[in-house]
């Protein structure tokens, strides 16, 4: 895959906002998947990156974010994707991964131009991340199965969009880093 890293966002989460009913279904489906993907990136060496909304939480880092998440009432969707001692960690304020982040900083000092996205919302941070990526020129990848949506009708025109505007490669999580 060369210069890849994996990029986990948004999935460190209270999920007490707007919409959590409707997303919390496809968490569901998806954190398994997320899980996985994790556990073949650390194993490959990929490096991982968790790019997290700090949910207005302006004196917050992302220990307190994520014991926050880890003792609310959906712990069990965060538990099984809980960054290691090697795993990076971003803090974002909006809907982009790059927004007013050093992410983009942090990638080229890693030598990274491969962005494997993959946690929520596909139709709203994970479309607005490959845009950003795209017109950075980095390679975006987004295994299908990864991301988890509000609306699946929008997130499949997202998906739709990423690929045909964007370059985009969309594909199912088994594809990358199978051994």
């Amino acid at each position: 895959m060369g210069n890849a890293a994996l990029i986990v966002i948004d999935m460190i989460n209270t999920y007490d906002h707007d919409d959590a009913e409707l997303l919390l279904e496809s968490v569901r489906t998806v954190v398994p998947v997320v899980a996985g993907l994790l556990d073949r990136a650390r194993r490959y060496g990929v490096p991982v990156i968790y790019v997290n909304d700090n949910f207005g939480e302006w004196r917050s880092h992302h220990g307190e974010l994520l014991t926050k998440a880890l003792d609310g009432p959906y712990g069990h969707l965060v538990e099984p994707l809980r960054p290691d001692d090697t795993s990076l960690f971003v803090v974002k304020a909006r809907h982009s991964i790059f927004f007013e982040t050093p992410l983009n900083y942090l990638l080229g000092q890693q030598g990274i131009d491969r962005l494997v996205l993959c946690g929520q919302v596909t139709e709203q941070c994970v479309l607005y991340s490959a845009l950003d990526a795209h017109i950075r020129h980095l390679r975006v990848i987004v295994p299908r199965d990864a991301v988890a949506h509000i609306h699946a009708d929008l997130a499949d025109a997202a998906l739709c969009m990423m690929e045909r505007n964007m370059d985009a490669r969309v594909c199912d999580s088994g594809d990358l880093w199978a051994g």
